[in-house]
């Protein structure tokens, strides 16, 4: 049964301090697929996640890269910006399978990907809310429910 979380940031300096929490309960193997529209926060929200763990100044989107890898002590983020994809078999080509597996990995436009989206993910979805956003965050894994529940207790 799938259930959400949700967080109003009502600027983009909340939707960056919200990035920085929810670095804090990433794990190997974890998948946040971001959705949303143009200029709903999806890299906004990515970069401060990396930024936490990685301490990088410079995270450039992905746009033309389709995917940027960044070290932490204890895995790998993956980055992927999956907008300029025509099929989703594309995917394959970008180390996609290795990322979701053996990292953390952040997906803009997972969409794209169609099928292949596993189905444990967090499924992070980004829509205007009056004058900011409206981030939902749904799971299936009663496990990853309770670590964004954690997240109101930080």
């Amino acid at each position: 049964m799938e259930k959400t979380y949700t967080v109003i940031c009502p600027d983009e300096q909340k939707t960056m301090e919200f990035g920085r929490q929810l670095a804090q309960i990433a794990r190997i193997g974890d998948c946040f697929a971001l959705f949303g529209t143009l200029g709903m926060g999806k890299s906004v929200l990515a970069r401060s996640f990396i930024q936490t763990l990685t301490g990088a100044q410079e995270v450039p989107s992905p746009t033309f890269t389709l995917v940027q890898s960044y070290e932490t002590p204890g895995f790998e983020i993956y980055h992927f910006d999956l907008y300029r994809i025509k099929c989703p078999d594309e995917i394959f080509e970008l180390g996609m399978e290795e990322a979701l597996y053996q990292g953390v990995s952040l997906i803009e436009w997972p969409e794209k990907m169609a099928g292949y989206l596993p189905r444990d993910v967090f499924r992070v979805n980004i829509t205007p809310f009056e004058t900011g956003r409206k981030i939902e965050i749904s799971t299936t894994s009663e496990e990853k429910y309770h670590r964004l529940l954690d997240l109101k207790a930080r």
